[in-house]
């Protein structure tokens, strides 16, 4: 079940929204009611899931208690942590990379190999993820164990950033399990994120969505250069909407039942370096990366520049992994660490980050064309895919060129302003006041509402790409 889908809009979510306020006075039986509808929600599409998941959630429970009654001893406490990786690892590695290994093992050397039709359960890069960060923050003192598997059920498993993120920390929301105030005002301030985050999911994204696989359905029948930026700009604008829109949706939905999520994006369009960038973009995986992976390694304390190059090299390359199991995911995750790490021995980096131009367009180019790898079915469609865009593949411009602009010009406009603080530019810069600023947004909102919401009811093109990773 998805956000944007007619059976979450008009049943799931009123229902499940209803039965919570009936029963938000006893907090025991209003964790235990949306653990059941978060079960519910995942296992909608594919039932047989939710067992893997519910697996996920015992094991990690089990590892909580574990972990917080031998943490006096040190030692043992690393061990049931280091156990903890494995299973959780392994879990994940069977479901998500044993294809990806077996095929690069038979490439490699040349041998039969019987590759298992695995089904990949949607979100288990993420439930993972959140799994271990509860373990981990527990044996860190970070939150305090829950004993009650009811409320590690509802931490791992809740419904709005099951599937897609972004992925909330057990210290961010240790405390909001049991002890959370449900008030009006972040039930409105909720709904209308989750309103902010529909529109740019149904609106913004389905349609860039569309131009991007029109450019790329062009490869290898003469892809021209024009063609080949539009697609690849699309593509980048496409995964901005469709994520952050979720993660929007996931926010909102969380305060409208009194949980507070941090944010996920902060405005990726001003980045001035691809280092800036990753400050701003997916920032719930970025912060766990660092803290789980990068500082354990030694972060940026080591003594070597070799040491601290393979320390980022490793965040690099797993955060590549994590996202696909496909070696062009490997090699998108490492050019961000080629890009970063000359960044940082040049100085180029920081120089770019004092200068929003040339700053902002360096960044924005680099992105667009990185991004190309994860669009891309393999490593040479990509570099077909990257003859066009530098003028070796089609001609510089054909007769779809104005076709594109002509039926999806407002689009790509939109995908620039709609990612730039317009709000608080027009108080700040051009003193606008506040309120009239506040209700022009409330009417725009409506209409966009409006429109996407019809495009839930009449349109069949409604892909969450990000499951994909």
């Amino acid at each position: 079940m998805v956000f944007s889908s007619k059976i979450f809009l008009f049943y799931f979510l009123p229902f499940t929204l209803a039965g919570y306020f009936l029963l938000r006075r006893w907090r025991r039986a209003s964790n235990f009611f949306l653990m059941l509808m978060s079960l519910v929600f995942y296992a909608w599409g594919e039932p047989k899931f939710v067992f893997v998941i519910m697996l996920s959630i015992v094991a990690n429970w089990l590892f909580g208690l574990w972990v917080d009654r031998v943490r006096g001893d040190r030692r043992k406490a690393k061990r049931v942590v280091a156990l903890m990786c494995v299973c959780d690892l392994g879990l994940l590695g069977v479901y998500k990379y044993l294809g990806f290994f077996l095929r690069t093992w038979a490439g490699l050397t040349g041998q039969a190999v019987r590759i298992p039709d695995i089904a990949l359960p949607i979100g288990i890069s993420f439930f993972t993820f959140q799994a271990m960060s509860y373990v981990i923050d527990v044996y860190r003192g970070k939150g305090q164990v829950q004993r009650s598997l009811i409320n590690v059920s509802l931490y791992i498993s809740f419904f709005p950033q099951l599937i897609a993120g972004p992925i909330v920390r057990y210290q961010t929301v240790a405390d909001e399990i049991m002890d959370r105030r449900e008030t009006l005002e972040d039930f409105a301030l909720g709904a209308r994120r989750f309103m902010v985050g529909f529109c740019k999911k149904l609106i913004l994204a389905n349609q860039l969505g569309l131009l991007a696989d029109s450019c790329y359905g062009l490869l290898g029948s003469g892809l021209s250069t024009a063609n080949a930026w539009i697609g690849a700009a699309a593509y980048l604008m496409q995964v901005y909407y469709d994520f952050s829109g979720y993660s929007d949706m996931a926010i909102g939905l969380g305060r409208m039942f009194g949980f507070h999520f941090l944010e996920n994006f902060d405005y990726p369009w001003l980045s001035r370096s691809v280092t800036e960038f990753w400050r701003r973009w997916h920032i719930s995986m970025c912060t766990w990366f660092r803290d789980y992976l990068y500082f354990p390694l030694g972060g940026s304390r080591v003594k070597s520049k070799a040491r601290l190059m393979f320390n980022l090299f490793m965040v690099w390359f797993c955060t590549g992994l994590w996202h696909g199991a496909a070696w062009t995911y490997v090699l998108w995750g490492v050019s961000f660490f080629v890009l970063q790490a000359f960044e940082r021995e040049t100085g180029l980096g920081k120089w770019m980050e004092r200068h929003p131009f040339p700053g902002i367009p360096y960044a924005l180019t680099l992105l667009v064309i990185v991004t190309v790898l994860i669009r891309s079915e393999s490593i040479p469609a990509a570099g077909l895919f990257f003859k066009s865009m530098f003028g070796f593949g089609g001609a510089p411009w054909d007769a779809a060129t104005g076709m594109f602009f002509k039926e999806y010009g407002a689009f790509l406009l939109a995908g620039v302003v709609c990612g730039l603080p317009a709000g608080r530019w027009l108080t700040e810069k051009a003193r606008v006041p506040e309120w009239a600023v506040q209700w022009a947004g409330a009417a725009a909102l409506a209409a966009l509402m409006v429109v996407a919401v019809s495009y839930v009811v009449v349109v069949d093109y409604n892909p969450f790409i990000y499951f994909n990773f």
